[in-house]
């Protein structure tokens, strides 16, 4: 009884733990620092890749950039067999169609996910969140093929045609609309990629929308909400930074895009008027159709130019959604 009473762990009722093997220990010091290095050299070998993937875009550029400098960005001529280069036309049928695709995703993306989250019956919320993720796994030139046979000839005939019927003669909207009823163009190629970035922008925001507390949004409606006050002054606030998030995948997906916008956008390097349905031309498109009988030198170059032009597109529009939620975040730590 009085050897019991030297052992304080015994006293207080506390069970006696016996101390790993030092061995094991050792062994998982050991892995967690392999770990720590795997880890790091992921990180490390990620940042390589990006820096060796800009030094090779500088590299090749080179040329173009020493001759054309910051004028390749305003020149509209693009001829190869004079050597005369410049990325106007494919810069602003970039933009542009991203524009458009970000226009028509963005909100029929909310309402989906807003019906998917608020709205949907239970037993449609599996197979329609499958059906519109399904479209995601859709490759890009099958949407190319069908949006230049088949959605080209319908826009063409029920909206290209009735729009300029109905503003013909109207200074700048009979010029928005004007050009050859053939259905390719900035318009038909920006429609295409919105349907190609829904699945992506939606499948992000219904993620985010579920994972606001269920408390929030039920006190909300304790107290007399409707549901667009519920999504508005709740959840939207809540997951704002997902949302944002969802939002600059889909227009990475719109601005890196290949196959699809090269079957539709008509392919035209010239910049002859505003219309949304005149044949345009983009970097992505460009660089398919040219880099692979672009003779070394000059056109090389400039095409090379062209991708590090997107390189940097997608840079800043990453740099613009970080500075968005930094401003989002002091705004709400001022009201706070």
């Amino acid at each position: 009884m009085g050897n019991t009473l030297d052992y304080p762990a015994q006293r207080q009722g506390e069970r006696m733990t016996t101390p790993p093997p030092a061995g094991r220990a050792r062994t998982g010091a050991h892995m967690d620092r392999l770990f720590g290095w795997a880890a790091r050299a992921a990180a490390l070998l990620t940042l390589g890749l990006l820096l060796g993937i800009l030094v090779s875009l500088v590299v090749g550029a080179a040329p173009a950039i020493s001759k054309y400098g910051l004028g390749f960005f305003a020149s509209t001529v693009w001829d190869p067999p004079n050597n005369e280069f410049g990325g106007l036309v494919m810069i602003y049928g970039t933009l542009a169609t991203s524009f458009i695709a970000l226009l028509i995703a963005v909100p029929v993306s909310f309402g989906i996910a807003l019906f998917l989250t608020e709205l949907s019956p239970s037993w449609l919320k599996r197979p329609l969140g499958t059906a519109i993720e399904l479209l995601a796994a859709v490759p890009s030139i099958v949407y190319g093929m069908w949006g230049l046979l088949v959605f080209g000839p319908l826009l063409a005939t029920f909206v290209q045609q009735p729009l300029q019927k109905l503003f013909a003669g109207v200074p700048v909207l009979g010029a928005l609309f004007s050009g050859p009823p053939v259905g390719i163009g900035l318009l038909s190629a920006g429609i295409i990629l919105a349907i190609m970035i829904i699945p992506f922008i939606a499948s992000v925001m219904r993620d985010v929308f579920d994972v606001t507390p269920s408390m929030l949004k039920e006190s909300a409606y304790a107290l007399g909400s409707t549901t667009w006050e519920v999504v508005f002054k709740v959840v939207l606030p809540y997951t704002k930074g997902g949302v944002i998030g969802g939002v600059m995948l889909g227009l990475g997906r719109a601005l890196g895009e290949t196959m699809a916008v090269t079957f539709v956008i008509g392919n035209f390097n010239q910049l002859d008027s505003i219309s949304l349905f005149a044949p345009a031309n983009s970097i992505t498109s460009a660089l398919a159709n040219e880099f692979a009988e672009a003779a070394s030198g000059m056109h090389q170059a400039a095409l090379m130019y062209l991708g590090l032009v997107l390189f940097f597109i997608t840079l800043v529009v990453l740099a613009l959604s970080k500075l968005l939620l930094m401003r989002l975040q002091r705004n709400e730590g001022a009201r706070a």
